[in-house]
């Protein structure tokens, strides 16, 4: 026997089954939006795991090709490891979940959503975040849920709840809100330049959803609900964190922490770390704990400085932007480079362009989505923050952060019509001290201008912070956190956009939700700094796209055909392409549509192959005059090749105004001689010649 619970949203069905499947995790949904159907556990270990000193939740989104009738790609055709879309799903569900475990929580969680059917209509993607509250709230794992999500687009100025798929293709606003009851929990959008109020706007309209959401959750858990489990509390010893204090006065640890340079504050930390750690040898239960204490100690300091002082640890004011630099052109071979300081934070970005035949093929379960032209990828090498791990690929944070640029610059990018490119900027981060994602939008739009991309509008990123105090009145939103206080505070707000309105936000926050005066603070914030960005430190390094690509990018050439003409140009087992390849070094793609893509680096070989094209596709007809050569020779004419695979041929008689005698008194194989097309004939055959009465004033 199982309990089925239904409700409509967004103008669908949405279902969810309880005690149907999954029987032994923790907590289980079986999720029916639409056709879609996603299976959301949620699962506990029994015991803590030992030497773990923080709460260790993991979130998988599995994507199953079977969910839309395919198989996977691949030799052994087997779902392999989580695509790029699936670990963004993964931190979209992540994020507002995390802040609403008990802090001091240590048995592995595990949350998973195993996507079984997909109807394009019905997201996935939203079925399991909603799967993942709801299996959560139904456990017996501590949870200070529910909360809720609903995703919103915006097409011609009205907002559209749960979009469709063909409804996202044409929205303006792709826009993902997490809710608790009373407020909201985490944003993430992409935007065609929505201006700040209207986003605030959509921000509450989802928020407004979310409350239906929550309410029907909370009619699931009345009904299946079970009690919530007793766990081993892993808080810091409050009689260590009492007895360092008193080692440590107040001013001490300001004195410690009041700096700008991370690395003085780091080694003024463990020095006091390690004070502390000899005075207390004979108490190793309180030395296992000291870092816990010593983070906590610093946390409250930190806190306290920025909510009842007003003063932040490297001295700046609120509102204030640690000191900015931006320059172009550091690296010479590449396509187009740039890099962008904030603080101690610093990222050089790369621009490379390439043919469109390099775009990204993407195998997923939104068959809308087959292509990226658009690449933005983030490094996060360790010694970017002084430390020794070797790298061992991209992970989540790095994926997320990529995608979040990307994100911010799509809105601006010139379509494939206007500039016929596939387009990869890097992000590298030299040196991190927060938000380094928002300083790779800055330098990657700085390196897409000077790569001469030629994008609509200049964009730049900032990211608000927070702390607050013991009611909702009580905090401080801070212009351009640095990492202690993300860390030690209670939001990372990231907002990317141009003059004209936002392209892109994502909210990381600690606390159960944000009430709506400091949201539109923190929108009202970020754009204040964003103008300030792009006016007065990226626009004095380069205003606007260059007009010339660089020496050593590709130049592209565009034109089109008839499709019908298509296997003319590629020939029998592609020798006529593959011979104009050779012939000119460049590089030729066609579309079925007949559009020819022609790319190299000379331009007088990429004009030589276009010409080529050209006089294959073009239709011979009488009057026309070519330059050929001659590639075969008879006793009654010799054979010019116009084209590839188009030859004609000069009767004898057609040779001269003379009688010849012989063709090869006139002409040898090899030759390139000027003749006119004099007959196209029933069969195709076309007839030249050589004769200058007939070529006249065009020979």
């Amino acid at each position: 026997m199982f309990k089925s619970f239904s409700m409509e949203l967004g103008g669908r069905t949405l279902t969810v089954d309880v005690g149907r499947v999954a029987a032994q995790a923790n907590g289980a949904a079986f999720m029916h939006y639409g056709d879609t159907v996603v299976v959301s556990t949620a699962t506990a270990s029994a015991k803590p795991r030992d030497g773990v000193d923080f709460f260790p939740l993991s979130v998988e989104y599995e994507e199953k090709m079977y969910s839309i009738g395919k198989f996977p790609g691949g030799f052994k055709k087997r779902e392999g490891k989580a695509s790029d879309n699936a670990v963004l799903i993964d931190r979209v569900i992540d994020r507002p979940m995390r802040p609403l475990f008990p802090k001091d929580f240590r048995n592995d969680v595990l949350l998973d959503n195993l996507v079984m059917s997909v109807d394009p209509d019905c997201s996935p993607e939203l079925t399991a975040m909603l799967g993942s509250a709801i299996a959560t709230s139904i456990s017996d794992i501590p949870f200070d849920g529910p909360c809720a999500t609903t995703q919103l687009g915006m097409i011609e100025g009205e907002f559209i709840v749960n979009p469709t798929n063909d409804q996202k293709l044409v929205s303006d606003l792709a826009l993902t809100v997490a809710s608790t009851r009373e407020k909201v929990i985490m944003i993430e959008a992409g935007a065609n330049e929505i201006p700040e109020d209207t986003m605030i706007e959509a921000i509450y309209k989802c928020h407004e959803v979310n409350q239906e959401i929550i309410k029907f959750i909370d009619r699931i858990v009345a009904e299946c609900g079970k009690e919530k489990m007793q766990y081993q509390s892993f808080g810091v010893d409050a009689d260590l964190v009492q007895d360092l204090m008193t080692k440590i006065p107040s001013e001490e640890m300001e004195k410690a922490v009041f700096t700008d340079d991370k690395m003085v504050r780091d080694e003024r930390i463990a020095a006091l770390t390690d004070k502390l750690a000899e005075e207390y040898a004979e108490k190793p239960e309180w030395v296992a704990q000291l870092p816990d204490a010593m983070y906590q100690y610093e946390k409250k300091t930190v806190r306290k400085m920025i909510l009842k002082d007003r003063k932040r640890p490297d001295g700046r004011q609120i509102d204030e932007i640690r000191p900015l630099a931006a320059e172009v052109d550091l690296l010479p071979r590449v396509h187009g480079s740039a890099m962008f300081t904030r603080g101690q934070t610093q990222i050089l970005d790369v621009v490379t362009l390439a043919p469109l035949s390099e775009v990204q093929k993407l195998e997923g379960l939104d068959t809308n989505i087959t292509y990226k032209r658009y690449l933005h990828q983030y490094n996060f090498p360790s010694y970017s923050v002084g430390e020794t791990k070797p790298s061992r690929g991209p992970g989540r944070r790095e994926i997320g952060h990529g995608a979040l640029a990307e994100r911010a610059l799509v809105p601006v990018l010139p379509t494939e019509e206007e500039f016929p490119y596939a387009i990869r900027a890097v992000s590298e981060t030299m040196e991190s001290n927060g938000s380094t994602s928002q300083a790779s939008i800055c330098a990657s739009c700085m390196a897409l201008m000077a790569a001469g991309v030629p994008i609509k509008s200049m964009v730049a990123g900032i990211s608000c912070g927070l702390v607050t105090g013991d009611t909702d009145d009580d905090y401080i939103v801070l212009t351009d956190i640095q990492g202690i206080e993300d860390f030690f505070g209670d939001m990372d707000f990231k907002v990317a956009g141009t003059h004209k309105g936002i392209t892109a936000i994502q909210m990381d926050i600690k606390i159960h939700g944000l009430t709506r005066p400091i949201v539109e603070e923190a929108i009202r914030r970020t754009r204040q700094a964003r103008l300030h960005i792009m006016d007065d430190v990226m626009a004095p390094c380069i205003s606007e796209p260059r007009k010339q690509l660089s020496e050593y990018a590709p130049k592209i050439d565009m034109m089109m055909i008839d499709p019908k003409k298509i296997g003319d140009v590629v020939g029998k087992q592609g020798k006529v392409i593959n011979g104009i390849i050779e012939e000119t070094g460049v590089k030729i793609d066609i579309n079925d549509d007949g559009q020819v893509s022609i790319c190299g680096t000379d331009q007088e070989m990429i004009d030589k192959a276009k010409a080529i094209i050209h006089s294959i596709v073009i239709d011979i007809e009488p009057g026309q005059v070519y330059t050929g050569k001659v590639v075969r020779i008879m006793n009654f004419g010799a054979f010019v090749q116009l084209a590839p695979n188009k030859d004609g041929m000069v009767h004898i008689s057609k040779l001269s105004e003379k009688r010849v005698e012989n063709v090869e008194d006139v002409v040898s194989i090899g030759d390139e001689v000027t003749v006119k097309v004099i007959e196209v004939d029933k069969m195709g055959r076309i007839n030249l010649s050589m004769k200058p009465s007939d070529l006249g004033t065009n020979r």
